[in-house]
């Protein structure tokens, strides 16, 4: 048997025996060492001389000096602090009453939910066991079909492995050498979107067959109104915001009113009164952050020092643990100076009412304007259910939702690496646990020991994997997959089908790990020669990486779901219920091929790519 025809037997082998249940980081290294003996051997030495072993010393040390490795821990210690130590009950109750007059509200409030909590902690396995614990059963209870119910659950809990901060991209990105926050800014749009035509699905689907979702009884509806606040309208104005304002001035006649503990306080009237500021204050910020980083941050310039937190983390496909490089050395790669505002080639910076600018004030005035009317309806609608609501948000949703963007935000506009941010998310996590007291020292424990294991098992993966693909490229497997594939005369449009295609049928017996860390770094050399983007491919890989844990046999999402279901649902309605949704992650990547933007629009504005 020939050496090319050897490394594609190691291929076939790693399928078949992670197949078997073998664990795939020592199967890797196992087989790595076996094949890499073989062709380095040679019989006028003795067996210790063999070189594998001083490959295997050589990929390990630079597999572990890999620094985009750092940030993994920290953002999976994030996540174990969050499963642990946060409010999932209340944030599914506030949402539920949030859209409670939608079709399927608890639907599509499981898949809000679960597309929020799987950013914040990023573990597929507890988003999916939680909110089978918490939503399953309601749902069922409800008369909701067994097929949305179980499908919303395992479609939703996946999303966490796709939106930033995601332990999958900083894998891609130490395989394929690209940069952690170019990739982060690349995946932001594409999970959104496809989160978002996860629930057109369920709603339309609810609007054509109201049967699948009966609309909540009255009682699951009503949101619970302090017996005060009735008597508080009588006597200020039925307007909240307008009552609780006038009786900050004139609080005499409210202070006068019974509660549950008691009389109001004027402590109560100022706390209820800032509630009611929250949306205002949220849209206010939302619109002066996006003036101060387009008009005053852009208009300062950006010198070369300005993107020193921009790493390039990661490493070659050929050689895992290279050091990092910077990101954005010179103004260009931050962005044209039309986008930031930069100094332009003579020195002068831009400014003036044209061009750009001129687009960018016109559209953030109209922007602007439709949140200030869409704010005006939502505040003289402001009734003490509404306020409640907004309170119950503010108290459960606001503060992981604070946390996170915190955390995305330091890292896209360069203030900090993906590292760095990694810890301000691990102690943000800590801190709003310690502040619900829900964090005792157990679970702390248990947290911290899970992150260690979690970590163990990235590492040995990347070891064995370094050690896997420099043997499967010595015996010139990869050299012959590449002369195959450009054998068959592609066009650019063919390759993405084909490599596409390859990890999705990949995705039904295997984990994303696995095919990332084994598979995806035998296409990276090829993009090249077809001129794709390693960001747009990548991202649409990990779209296509969605159905690695939707797609049967192995679908983790539904046997981590099957473990708390009741038992009158079986496996296979839980399989079907999934199987929408797979042809729903189809349709995004084929969107985002046509439409690059989605993926790339990002990344170019921040960093200039």
């Amino acid at each position: 048997m020939s050496d090319p025809a050897l490394g594609l037997l190691m291929l076939g082998l790693i399928v078949v025996v992670i197949m078997m249940g073998f664990p795939t980081a020592f199967t890797l290294m196992g087989l790595g060492i076996f094949f890499g003996f073989y062709a380095y051997y040679d019989p006028a030495q003795h067996w210790m001389d063999n070189r594998i072993f001083d490959l295997m010393v050589q990929r390990s040390y630079g597999a572990m000096t890999n620094d985009v490795l750092i940030s993994i821990p920290l953002f999976v210690l994030m996540g174990y602090v969050m499963e642990r130590g946060a409010l999932v009950d209340k944030m599914f109750y506030s949402i539920q009453l949030s859209f409670r007059r939608l079709p399927a509200a608890l639907a599509v409030t499981t898949l809000i939910v679960c597309t929020f909590w799987g950013i914040a902690s990023g573990l597929v396995g507890a988003v999916v066991v939680l909110m089978g614990v918490i939503a399953l059963n309601p749902m069922l209870r409800a008369g909701y079909d067994v097929k949305l119910a179980s499908g919303v659950i395992t479609a939703g809990g996946t999303l966490g492995i796709l939106i930033p901060p995601s332990v999958m991209i900083i894998v891609y990105a130490a395989v394929a050498g690209q940069s952690v926050v170019k990739l982060y800014a690349a995946a932001m749009f594409p999970g959104f979107f496809l989160a978002f035509l996860y629930l057109v699905y369920i709603i339309g689907w609810a609007m054509l067959n109201p049967r699948i979702a009966p609309a909540l009884p009255p009682e699951q509806t009503r949101v619970p109104v302090p017996a005060w606040m009735p008597r508080f309208q009588a006597l200020y104005s039925p307007n909240m915001p307008a009552g609780l304002l006038r009786a900050l001035f004139s609080p005499r006649r409210a202070l006068e009113l019974e509660t549950a503990n008691g009389r109001l306080t004027y402590r109560q009237i100022a706390g209820n009164f800032a509630a009611t500021l929250v949306p205002l204050l949220l849209v206010a910020g939302t619109l002066g952050l996006l003036w101060w980083y387009v008009i005053i941050h852009g208009q300062a310039g950006v010198e070369p020092d300005a993107a020193a937190g921009l790493e390039q983390l990661g490493s070659s496909p050929e050689q895992l643990g290279s050091a990092p490089e910077q990101l954005g050395s010179t103004p260009e790669q931050l962005g044209a100076p039309e986008q930031l505002g930069s100094p332009d080639a003579g020195g002068a910076p831009v400014a003036g009412p044209t061009g750009p600018a001129t687009a960018f004030f016109v559209t953030f005035g109209i922007i602007a304007a439709v949140a200030a009317v869409i704010l005006a309806r939502y505040y003289r609608a402001m009734g003490p259910e509404r306020l409640e609501v907004i309170k119950l948000l503010s108290s459960s949703v606001l503060p992981l939702a604070i946390l996170t963007v915190l955390v995305l935000a330091v890292i896209l506009f360069g203030i900090t690496s993906a590292t760095e941010s990694a810890a301000v998310g691990a102690a943000g996590a800590f801190a709003l646990a310690l502040a619900a007291r829900t964090l005792d020292w157990k679970r702390t424990k248990e947290a911290v020991f899970l992150t260690a294991k979690t970590t163990a098992m990235v590492c040995w993966l990347f070891i064995g994997s370094a050690v896997f693909s420099a043997v499967f490229a010595i015996l010139g497997g990869q050299a012959l997959i590449e002369q195959w594939v450009l054998s068959l005369d592609l066009t650019p449009l063919q390759f993405m089908i084909l490599s596409q295609a390859i990890i999705f049928l990949l995705g039904w017996p295997l984990e994303w790990t696995e095919i990332i860390i084994i598979f995806v770094p035998i296409f990276l050399p090829l993009l090249k020669h077809f001129e794709i983007d390693p960001i747009l491919w990548g991202v649409i890989v990990f779209v296509n990486l969605q159905a690695a844990f939707l797609s049967p046999p192995v679908a983790m999402s539904a046997f981590y779901l099957k473990g708390v279901a009741p038992p009158h649902v079986t496996i296979n309605q839980i399989f079907a219920g999934m199987m929408p949704y797979m042809a729903i992650v189809v349709l995004c990547m084929v969107l985002m091929y046509l439409w690059p933007g989605l993926t790339l629009w990002l990344p170019q504005y921040l960093y200039g790519r």
